[in-house]
């Protein structure tokens, strides 16, 4: 229960996308803003909620908005759902997991939310990555990504990210 004395976190609700490139490299955006400032991660952005915006359409438009490459709702799959709670102290964030079935076919532009690279998944592993994407975004993704799974994570400051399924339903 919260005190009253603690004002209540807000909730964002928001899409990541994996996209890789036809050698299997993940495109990764090195971000020039908050959240996860200086860390690289999977393109992504929050749900338009004023319009109705489902996480597929957002999943579409931060494709295109962020890359440039135009993709359907038919390309993505959705692989996992994470319910975040105090991620960073800041919010709590309800984030749907998506893979893009379909190769990006070249290298983006940098932009003002920072710049892109492409990398193995080994190399993942030895970049500046959130603390919770090295804890439970990336090996989400290397277990699930072909399945649908349902998680919650507790990411209160100063102890460590617990991740617990909720649900998984077999690819």
């Amino acid at each position: 229960m919260i005190s009253p004395a603690t004002p209540p976190l807000a909730y964002k609700i928001a899409v990541l996308v994996f996209l890789e490139n036809s050698a299997g490299e993940h495109l990764l955006l090195l971000r020039a803003k908050p959240p996860n400032l200086g860390s690289w991660s999977p393109i992504g952005g929050k749900l338009e909620t004023a319009i109705g915006e489902s996480p597929f359409e957002c999943a579409v438009r931060e494709t295109a908005e962020e890359t440039g490459f135009t993709i359907t709702g038919d390309d993505l799959h959705l692989f996992a759902m994470i319910a975040e709670k105090a991620y960073e102290g800041h919010a709590h964030w309800l984030m749907f997991l998506f893979r893009c079935k379909r190769p990006i076919p070249h290298h983006p532009p940098d932009m003002d939310e920072g710049k892109f690279g492409f990398f193995s998944r080994a190399a993942i592993d030895a970049l500046t990555i959130p603390e919770t994407d090295r804890s439970a975004l990336w090996p989400i993704y290397d277990k699930y990504r072909d399945q649908f799974v349902a998680l919650k994570a507790d990411c209160a400051p100063g102890k460590p990210v617990r991740v617990e399924i909720e649900e998984i339903t077999p690819g």
